[in-house]
């Protein structure tokens, strides 16, 4: 950030006073969560992917390039932020949304593609978290915890995806009890499947899984996995705008009194309302109906994909 750049970005935080951080605010959902937080009159800090990306951004979103998975990375960003919101200010609001999917059989993932992804969604998430948590407690901000119903309903071939993300749902339940008494919200959002960047790197991401299987590996998992991919791509055009749901996410991040953990499109919001009122086994037949491999047809037009950014 030039020198002229950041007297305009203190100007504006002594002019509009609120404040909010977030992660993955490159692209996709992220992105359109920044815009639309900049457009209500916060001023916006983010993190980048690559150079790219902050060569992409029109000025409304402070963007740094920061891998969270990186420790150091993540207390460097929140002391950039620091330092530009002032001694005494604190940070309004913290949405943690960076996030990766690593699709595939369990028995077929390597296990250092599962930490990778834990090591972003879980372990990269707490570091930010904390991070913020002194500017946080100054403010008596809140954060919101971006997520997917399959934390609820986890999926086969989706494992990493839902078991990462329904760890960080178990640790936000925790700060939520833990930073009641310093004011501080913590809310859920689950999202279901949107028309971002996610579905492209989604398919993508299939291909690459299917195309490194050997030949025990195909004879094993080559039919069922080939149709949940079917099922996944087949699905990608029916989920909820990208501005639609980022405004979803705002909306959360703003409602008095805030909720515990509440659905981003009308597809998760009946997934969430299944895992509550149906059986083990009723859940059982449906998720293998949503990844293409059960008997029937799915009772409820879910698709079936984790949010990214």
């Amino acid at each position: 950030m030039t020198n002229a750049s950041r007297d305009r970005r203190n100007a504006a935080v002594k002019q509009v006073g609120r404040s909010a951080a977030i992660t993955g605010a490159g692209s996709g959902l992220g992105r359109d969560i920044a815009l639309g937080l900049a457009e209500k009159g916060y001023v916006v800090f983010g993190t980048a992917m690559n150079d790219a990306e902050v060569r992409a951004s029109d000025g409304r979103v402070s963007l740094s390039l920061c891998d969270i998975t990186k420790e150091e990375d993540v207390k460097a960003w929140s002391g950039r932020v620091s330092a530009v919101l002032g001694d005494g200010r604190g940070l309004d609001l913290l949405i943690s949304n960076a996030g990766i999917l690593t699709p595939g059989p369990l028995e077929v993932l390597p296990l250092d593609a599962i930490r990778r992804e834990f090591d972003v969604n879980v372990f990269g998430a707490l570091a930010v978290v904390n991070a913020f948590l002194p500017a946080l407690r100054k403010a008596r901000g809140r954060i919101v915890q971006v997520s997917t119903w399959t934390a609820s309903l986890p999926l086969p071939f989706n494992g990493p995806s839902g078991a990462s993300k329904a760890a960080m749902e178990v640790f936000a339940t925790v700060y939520r009890a833990e930073l009641k008494r310093f004011g501080i919200d913590v809310v859920i959002a689950a999202a279901g499947n949107m028309r971002t960047g996610g579905p492209e790197k989604t398919a993508a991401a299939l291909a690459r899984v299917a195309d490194r299987m050997n030949a025990e590996q195909r004879a094993l998992y080559g039919e069922t996995f080939g149709a949940f991919t079917a099922a996944l791509n087949g699905m990608q055009d029916s989920g909820l705008a990208s501005t639609a749901a980022a405004q979803r996410v705002i909306e959360l991040a703003e409602q008095v009194p805030p909720p515990s953990i509440a659905p981003v499109g009308a597809d998760a919001d009946e997934i969430l309302r299944f895992v509550r009122e149906k059986s083990d086994t009723e859940l059982d037949t449906l998720r293998l109906q949503l990844a293409g491999i059960g008997e029937g047809s799915a009772s409820v037009r879910i698709p079936a994909t984790s949010s990214q950014s």
